[in-house]
Parts: C-alpha cells; structure tokens; sequence
C-alpha cells in the first residue's frame, strides 16, 4: 500500500535510508566497566575501605535464546569492537525515527488523529 509522502517526508526517509545502508557491523548490548569483590575472605577487596578488584570491562547482552550472555572483554578488545557497539545504537535510532516518520505519513494519510 502506497501512501502519499510529503517531499520533506520524502527527503526525510531517503536520508535514513542512506543512513541504514552505511551501517556496517551492529553488536547489541551493553559495555561497562565494573569492579568487584572476590571469594577470599582475608582479600583487600574485603577490607575497610574495600580495595576492590578491576576494573573489568563486561559486555552483557540477550542470546539468541533470550537470556543474558556476558563477556568480559580486554582493553584490546573494547577499543576494536567499540565501533561495533556504536553502530548498534546507530541502528537502533535510526529505525526509531524510521518508525516516527512512517506513523505520521500513516496518521497523516489515512486521517487519523495523531496518537498520544
């Protein structure tokens, strides 16, 4: 079904378009660096002040199966895959705004009120 595109809408979505297509590798998740306590009792990580362990980079994520997959990355490794991670949140709001643009021409087309 072809609905009728205002040249701005038009301009709007060829430029996501564009966008999408420069879009190389995307991986989901989330990096962070932590620093944690170990199981050694007499550890420094248990004293007072705690001396904690770290930092660690740790990469969480959703598996296929849906549940959490973590992995501690290397310096190395943050630094190679970081673009990977910055093209997963690219990507992700690049099909948010696809998805706005495509409700308004949809509402604006078909007559609806504008949702909420």
């Amino acid at each position: 079904m072809m609905h009728t595109m205002r040249p701005a809408d038009e301009r709007h979505a060829r430029r996501l378009r564009d966008e999408l297509a420069g879009i190389d590798f995307a991986l989901p998740g989330t990096v962070i660096e932590r620093t944690m306590r170990c199981g050694k009792a007499n550890c420094r990580c248990h004293a007072d002040p705690p001396q904690l362990h770290g930092p660690y980079l740790q990469w969480t994520r959703k598996g296929r199966d849906q549940k959490t997959v973590t992995r501690y990355l290397s310096a190395e490794q943050a630094e190679r895959l970081g673009p990977w991670f910055d093209n997963a949140r690219r990507l992700r709001a690049l099909v948010s705004e696809l998805e706005e643009l495509s409700l308004r021409v949809v509402e604006r087309s078909e007559g609806w009120e504008p949702a909420p």
